[in-house]
């Protein structure tokens, strides 16, 4: 009985420590103000996959104006900022070097048109030369043969003696070989007097072609506007030495406008030509759809253009800015939530549950999919009429039970 009271001692020490134990390794419990958090409520309803960014409004069309010849600025007609039609005269160049050149091939190609006068008349006189030695010799050979016809007849009547008409034969035969042998001459000087009649006209024509393009470079000493539109910039001053395709300025297109986006990387494999999009401007929504991705990525986004489908929004302006919102899909139903802070303290991998008292929140793992603007889609976890708690993950620490004041 002596030690009774050191036993007792000793008991409640150690359930004490044992309770000490129990509570610092138990759920960790952490009391909160419900009016500080958002609670909100697990709906299933449709979801819409869409992206929400910044857009800038741009014309439909820049064209950089580079120059197709080389000279010296002697006049600027445009001035930047001006309207010009379609083939309206943006500045005039000049290039002594480039006029000289094409005075060169004038002169060059007269003597060559001269030369190749006189030699088609050379070409069209050998021709008639030809045609007569060849109705010439065609003449003699039919002579020849009525001839030996004549022999042949005299020999058979006796007129001839039989070695007179052997020598006649052999005569006959001769020049019916020389005959034909002359004829296929004239046959190949002909064709050859062709042949070289083609190609002298086709060697003149190919020069007058060069010639032609020489004075298209010279009528590329007038620059022109290549479309309608505005002259967004203009880069040279009079008496500037340009050289070929130099850059001088740029022509916008603004009867039409693209709204020019960047997205991210993450998207690229999910946006195309075509999707739908839309732009919200004093409350009323503008269609737009995709009409050209730059695939190339750039600190981790890649460019997108849109045009408007129907009308535009009122003053609508090159620079100006609008939100838009890219469809990824058509509306679906699922479970959702709205966007909270939870996420990024949660990584979407658990969630608080508020009980049926509203009293108490538990820690719940979830399962989260896709994701909009304003909603996550969860694939489990979760059942519709459950409410979370979304916001103020950044207070409750490593808790998993909050108590809700």
């Amino acid at each position: 009985m002596k030690y009774r009271y050191y036993i007792l001692g000793g008991a409640v020490f150690i359930g004490f420590v044992i309770y000490v134990i129990i509570a610092g390794t138990g759920p960790r419990r952490i009391r909160y103000s419900k009016e500080n958090l958002e609670i909100a409520e697990v709906k299933q309803s449709k979801f819409l996959e869409y992206v929400d960014v910044e857009g800038i409004v741009q014309p439909i069309m820049t064209i950089k104006l580079n120059l197709l010849e080389g000279g010296i600025v002697e006049r600027i007609v445009a001035e930047e900022g001006s309207m010009l039609n379609q083939g309206d005269t943006i500045l005039v160049l000049t290039n002594l070097e480039l006029i000289r050149t094409i005075n060169d091939e004038r002169d060059d190609l007269e003597r060559q048109r001269i030369s190749y006068e006189e030699r088609k008349l050379d070409m069209e006189r050998r021709s008639s030369q030809l045609k007569r030695q060849t109705m010439d010799t065609r003449y003699r050979l039919e002579r020849l043969s009525k001839q030996y016809v004549l022999d042949q007849e005299d020999a058979r009547i006796g007129i001839k003696s039989k070695a007179q008409l052997e020598l006649a034969t052999d005569e006959y035969n001769f020049n019916l070989k020389n005959t034909e042998m002359l004829l296929t001459e004239l046959q190949h000087d002909s064709l050859m007097n062709t042949i070289q009649t083609e190609l002298m006209r086709s060697d003149f024509l190919q020069k007058e072609k060069r010639f032609a393009r020489s004075l298209e470079r010279l009528n590329n000493m007038v620059v022109r506007a290549p479309i309608s539109g505005q002259l967004s910039h203009l880069n040279v001053i009079w008496g500037d030495r340009v050289s070929m395709g130099s850059n001088i300025g740029e022509l916008k297109k603004i009867d039409q406008f693209k709204i020019q986006t960047r997205l991210s990387e993450y998207y690229i494999d999910r946006i195309s030509t075509g999707l739908p999009a839309t732009v919200v401007n004093q409350n009323k929504k503008y269609p737009l759809r995709i009409t050209k991705i730059n695939p190339e990525v750039r600190d981790r986004q890649f460019e997108v253009d849109l045009v408007f489908s129907e009308e535009l929004p009122e003053n609508t302006r090159i620079g100006k800015n609008y939100r838009i919102q890219i469809e990824l899909g058509q509306p679906e139903d699922a479970l959702i939530i709205p966007r909270g802070n939870f996420f990024q303290a949660t990584g979407g991998q658990w969630i608080f549950i508020v009980n049926s008292s509203g009293n108490k929140a538990v820690k719940t793992p979830i399962s989260i999919g896709r994701q909009n603007p304003q909603q996550y889609e969860i694939l489990n976890g979760l059942n519709a009429g459950d409410h979370v708690i979304i916001t103020g993950y950044d207070n409750f620490g490593d808790a998993v039970e909050v108590v809700l004041n």
